[in-house]
């Protein structure tokens, strides 16, 4: 099967971008034009049910986009490569790890969900898996994970751009797959060049949680706390965060 992708950049040095729950590969906002493409070549990927993607059947589990990912750097004739994760796709990206350590080069997770099981309750288990179906519950959790600081219109942007580029069997099944799913021991210890990136805003997926697994799992892990961003940093504090991701990458 061939997989579907987007490139971004000519550079020598590879890296391959896995997107948040809400998201696709074209949904990194103006982040995407800050990119040095001179020094990297960037593989957007869509998961299936998603984007491009939308009409591939699957099972849709983080087991599942890991070995999607591996097959698209065999096709692109990358053997190693590094990766970067986006909340759910931070614990997607870490599946990729635990089943190829050595084609891994380098880690970065922004937001990023942890390889162990992140339990919803009470309020919050029914606000996100009633997303599938309500679009005000993605709006509330997008709204939720900004600190409460973002507009109406990028609220309203947002919300119609996952309703629009996500199938809701594909949506509610990676959310019972990211949130119950524990792989915490394939990963930890990994010595690994990780960098975790979590802004000031994040009630979520905080600096405090970041700490508690991410830190925990990876022993050379790095923590960056970025101002003035809450969940989406490539849409909140776009150049800053190029800027930061690329001296992480390029180091």
């Amino acid at each position: 099967m061939t997989v579907d992708h987007r490139l971004v950049g000519t550079g020598p040095n590879r890296v391959v971008v896995l997107h948040d729950w809400f998201g696709t590969a074209a949904g990194w906002g103006p982040f995407l034009e800050y990119l040095d493409g001179s020094a990297f070549t960037y593989a957007f990927l869509d998961y299936r049910g998603y984007g491009e993607r939308a009409d591939v059947a699957g099972d849709y589990t983080l087991a599942e986009i890991a070995g999607d990912v591996l097959a698209l750097a065999d096709q692109l004739g990358w053997e190693r490569f590094s990766l970067v994760g986006h909340s759910m796709g931070g614990k997607a990206a870490q599946r990729v790890l635990a089943e190829a350590p050595h084609r891994v080069r380098k880690l970065a997770g922004v937001a990023p969900v942890p390889a162990s099981a992140y339990p919803l309750e009470g309020d919050a288990y029914d606000l996100f898996h009633g997303a599938a179906e309500r679009p005000a519950n993605r709006r509330a959790i997008l709204d939720l994970v900004t600190g409460n600081r973002a507009g109406g219109v990028w609220l309203d942007r947002m919300t119609a751009q996952s309703l629009a580029a996500s199938r809701k069997e594909a949506f509610a099944a990676y959310l019972d797959d990211w949130t119950t799913l524990d792989f915490a021991a394939k990963v930890a210890g990994s010595r690994l060049p990780v960098k975790v990136f979590v802004g000031e805003h994040d009630v979520a997926l905080s600096e405090p949680v970041m700490r508690a697994t991410w830190l925990a799992h990876y022993p050379d892990a790095e923590l960056e706390t970025l101002a003035g961003s809450g969940h989406y940093p490539m849409y909140e504090v776009p150049v800053a965060f190029a800027v930061a991701l690329e001296d992480f990458l390029a180091g």
